[in-house]
């Protein structure tokens, strides 16, 4: 997803420094060598700030080019938004699987435990291959084929995961339709 199509331009954290400044903190840097000590806990800030923009992509805020690989790219947004735009049976899985644990315990009601099982089953299989049909042709209009590699995958194990637990968070509401743009 390019920051172009991005409807929250993102804004500056204060005045840009002038080349006098930049260039005297950039020798002060260089000037004196570093000891073991000092090199680790550089890296050791580096990686932290490198984590919280990588926290703050994933909660919805920060640039797309700060998450992680494995959620970078147009297809994967599209999958994404694809996703997120509807409600699906495997998303309510864990709070039914309680419910059939729950009826087992009662050999009474065997016959409606496998009838429930069952059907979650069914429905689930039904509601994913519906949502790969449409995610296939929505990717086979917008990207060409190494563009939306892994795209497929990444939207049926996001479709597994509740709701309110999706990383990134997320961006479209249930119903609303797909962007123009990815």
């Amino acid at each position: 997803m390019n920051d172009a199509a991005d409807p929250t331009p993102q804004r500056k954290s204060g005045p840009t420094r002038s080349r006098k400044e930049a260039e005297a903190a950039r020798k002060a840097q260089m000037k004196r060598p570093l000891t073991r000590k000092e090199q680790a806990e550089r890296e050791r800030r580096r990686r932290a700030a490198a984590r919280d923009k990588q926290r703050q992509a994933l909660m919805g805020g920060g640039s797309t080019a700060d998450l992680p690989a494995r959620d970078r790219g147009p297809a994967k947004a599209l999958a994404r938004d694809a996703v997120d735009r509807r409600r699906t049976v495997a998303e309510f899985m864990l709070p039914i699987l309680v419910i059939i644990l729950v009826l087992s315990f009662f050999p009474s009601l065997a016959s409606v435990v496998f009838s429930l099982w069952t059907v979650t089953i069914f429905a689930t299989i039904i509601d994913e291959v519906w949502l790969l049909f449409t995610l296939k042709r929505e990717l086979g209009k917008r990207f060409t084929k190494p563009e939306r590699r892994g795209a497929v995958l990444y939207a049926v194990l996001r479709s597994t995961q509740i709701r309110r637990m999706r990383l990134p968070k997320p961006a479209i509401a249930v119903g609303q339709p797909l962007r123009d743009h990815y």
